[in-house]
């Protein structure tokens, strides 16, 4: 049960950023806010190792690894999530980048060899279902001018996360997390300020009391303490089994709307949400005696007892 909490605390901690990043484009405009959180998480992790004595990740093949969850990762992640919010509805934005588990599940298989199983792709094909259901009433107010850009910015942040999330699974065990994390987010970064200075003036961020608060929380919270943790469950998680509490992202949203904004949700949230659930238990279902059994399951990883 220790692993599975970490994973719900990840998906929580990822779910607080949207509103976050909403919340600062007052203040500094798009690559600008993304290399921010990029450059702070990273030094924050990397200070954070320094001080505990964690080594730094050693070998030619584990730096460029790096460089390309990086590359994936945070820089286009991070210009994906920044971007579309500009052309595209939250929840077609949900919808699309809950593609993410679907295809690293398909992309572990071939470079993990992690396969599902029937059994496990029922549990992400409900899940993906579930996130269907719950943006549905969204999916008819498409504004056709901007969806196609939009769209193109969520499919490549998530490309990007799922080729990093299949890196990061191969070199999790072999390297310290807090300073593979720091480095990569530090990596990723560069693409992203360069971006800001060609295309927007980074000297026009309106500092404030309430941006640095949404920075710090973004940065420290939803960007330094989730990788860390990250990196810790993928180093005895299959990625498939951990990937499919992503779609737990936007039921925490919706719970946020609630709790703190007065939303309500009706039937079609409420069977979304089911679906979801039901998606995840399946997913993360342990295969019985007659059903093959996954690389990392052979090994003994999986959820921790």
């Amino acid at each position: 049960m220790i692993a599975t909490s970490r994973i719900v605390l990840v998906m929580f901690l990822w779910a607080v950023c949207f509103p976050l990043i909403t919340a600062g484009f007052a203040y500094a405009s798009h690559l600008t806010f993304a290399a921010l959180r990029a450059f702070l998480a990273g030094a924050a992790l990397i200070g954070l190792g320094l001080v505990l004595g964690r080594p730094w990740p050693q070998g030619g093949r584990t730096w460029l690894t790096l460089i390309a969850v990086g590359f994936g990762a945070t820089s286009l992640g991070y210009l994906g999530m920044f971007m579309a919010s500009e052309f595209i509805l939250p929840g077609i934005a949900t919808v699309l980048a809950n593609t993410q588990p679907l295809l690293a599940a398909v992309l572990a298989g071939f470079v993990l060899q992690e396969r599902l199983g029937h059994i496990g792709w029922t549990g992400m094909g409900l899940g993906f279902g579930g996130i269907v259901l719950i943006a549905l009433p969204q999916l008819f107010t498409l504004e056709a001018g901007s969806f196609g850009l939009g769209a193109a910015y969520i499919l490549l942040a998530a490309l990007g996360i799922t080729i990093s999330n299949v890196l990061i699974r191969t070199i999790a065990g072999k390297t310290d997390p807090v300073m593979a994390m720091g480095a990569q987010l530090m990596i990723g970064g560069l693409p992203l300020l360069a971006g800001a200075f060609v295309f927007e003036d980074p000297a026009n961020v309106r500092w404030s009391l309430e941006f640095v608060m949404i920075l710090g929380a973004l940065s420290l919270f939803g960007s330094s303490l989730a990788y860390w943790l990250w990196g810790e469950i993928l180093a005895t998680t299959e990625l498939n089994r951990a990937n499919a509490f992503s779609f737990l992202v936007p039921i925490f949203g919706l719970a946020m709307g609630v709790a703190f904004f007065g939303e309500r949700l009706g039937w079609i949230e409420v069977a979304g949400i089911s679906l979801s659930l039901a998606g995840i238990a399946l997913a993360n279902r342990r295969p019985a005696a007659d059903e093959p059994m996954t690389a990392g399951a052979l090994q003994g990883e999986g959820s921790e007892p």
